[in-house]
């Protein structure tokens, strides 16, 4: 698995060298200059840590820090800055950061960090046990062969990203699982899929394996934040 970064600074040959560590180390580096460009990236893909510089133009970290918390609570965050007071430190942490290293910092040390981060975000996911089928009620689910049997016992085929999100639904059942995981495990960092994408899927899920699709017992849309199976 290839961890995503986003590396957010304004020095060009700080950020450059950043990059070229981390890539060393096997990350894939996305790059931002400026804090607005930088929200953009965060709302278009998924990251598995950020590593965000404090003096930025057009928005400085501590904004985008806070705005980006408004819609993922769980991404590690840490802050680079030259400012190395305590109280900017506490500043930083109150707003949601993880982890803070003021310039200059050792290379090492931020390398160690970031791992460190991005083990303790993927803990729990790593933990979760591996299921292959999957039966409740009448319906049936085959995640290695990818064929379902639903309520009316009719047998189709579905395509592998419909697999993927069931299989992550029903692994973490009577859960609600946000977009942001649905991202990350299903549609595999690439973009982030619409709301009413993920929607027209459960739309879908309930045809296949509801008796009233209008009155859903297994797949619902918990508006604003996110989406459960429940047996």
């Amino acid at each position: 698995m290839v961890y995503r970064i986003l590396l957010v600074e304004d020095e060009d040959h700080l950020r450059s060298t950043i990059r070229l560590n981390l890539e060393m180390e096997g990350y894939h580096v996305t790059e931002a200059h400026d804090g607005k460009i930088a929200f953009n990236q965060f709302r278009t893909a998924h990251f598995d840590l950020i590593i965000l510089d404090v003096m930025l133009p057009e928005m400085d970290g501590y904004t985008l820090c806070q705005k980006i918390r408004l819609e993922n609570t769980q991404v590690p965050v840490i802050f680079l800055t030259a400012k190395g007071a305590s109280d900017e430190r506490v500043q930083g942490l109150k707003l949601g950061a993880d982890d803070y290293l003021s310039k200059p910092f050792n290379l090492e040390e931020l390398l160690l960090r970031v791992t460190s981060l991005i083990r303790r975000g993927g803990k729990s996911s790593e933990e979760r046990s591996e299921i292959n089928t999957c039966r409740f009620g009448k319906c049936e689910i085959n995640f290695l062969t990818f064929d379902v049997i639903g309520t009316d016992g009719t047998k189709r085929s579905l395509p592998k990203r419909e697999i993927q999100l069931l299989k992550l639904l029903i692994e973490r059942k009577n859960e609600v699982v946000s977009r942001e995981d649905i991202l990350k495990n299903v549609w595999e960092y690439d973009v982030y899929p619409s709301t009413r994408t993920i929607d027209n899927y459960i739309v879908n899920f309930r045809k296949y394996f509801e008796k009233n699709p209008r009155e859903p017992k297994h797949f619902f849309s918990v508006r604003g934040v996110g989406y459960k199976f429940s047996e």
